[in-house]
């Protein structure tokens, strides 16, 4: 599916190119029902294909929509255009972290603001029973108001171990996509046992979380 302005997805108006990366093209548009503005995220052509592209990119939307935390990327909802899947998420305005540390290291006590928050979204997904295996200063949105967004739940997997009763992840999705000798994540922010392709939990993103800090 190719986009550009005008083009509908249906009751989206595509309004201008955000970003791409690995999991998918980001697209500004426009929720013609309630006249408000959103993210859509969609996989670039030839990737709906891809079985295990297409079930990571099905586990994000998953795990988007069972997390509801000031500190998480909000997921309105999910559609399918021309054989493509694609989320409809919150809009934001500002940068990344990776963006803003460009300029130069963070005063010590912003610094550990925007690591509270970052410890709140990610202790609300562990709750959830979600360990999302690839944080880095990239998949960290600060916004215009000083608030801190956790984005791109694509390599998230649930953990058996912090499975509860009121989980909303299937276990079956979650260990086909976590096997042993997989290896997921960026190089720089990895944990040991993910550079090792061993199954990751919420340990592996408290080690990211003190990379970041770092």
């Amino acid at each position: 599916m190719t986009l550009a302005p005008g083009i509908r997805l249906g009751p989206y108006e595509i309004a201008a190119p955000i970003g791409a990366g690995g999991m998918g093209e980001v697209w500004k548009a426009k929720d013609t029902r309630l006249g408000r503005e959103v993210a859509i995220k969609v996989l670039p052509p030839g990737f709906a294909d891809d079985a295990e592209r297409l079930r990571r990119f099905e586990l994000e939307a998953k795990a988007l929509a069972a997390l509801n935390h000031p500190n998480v990327l909000a997921i309105f909802d999910v559609g399918t255009h021309e054989g493509s899947p694609y989320l409809v998420m919150e809009l934001l305005e500002g940068q990344t972290l990776r963006e803003r540390l460009h300029g130069g290291a963070l005063p010590v006590k912003r610094a550990m603001e925007l690591a509270l928050q970052i410890a709140r979204g990610l202790a609300a997904a562990h709750e959830k029973g979600l360990v999302h295996r690839d944080l880095k200063p990239a998949n960290l949105f600060i916004s215009r108001d000083g608030h801190l967004k956790i984005l791109d739940f694509g390599l998230a997997k649930q953990a058996d171990w912090l499975r509860g009763p009121q989980s909303e992840m299937p276990t079956q999705e979650a260990r086909g996509l976590t096997s042993e000798g997989l290896v997921l994540g960026t190089v720089g922010y990895m944990s040991p046992e993910q550079v090792a392709g061993k199954p990751a939990d919420a340990r592996s993103d408290l080690f990211a979380f003190g990379l970041v800090l770092y």
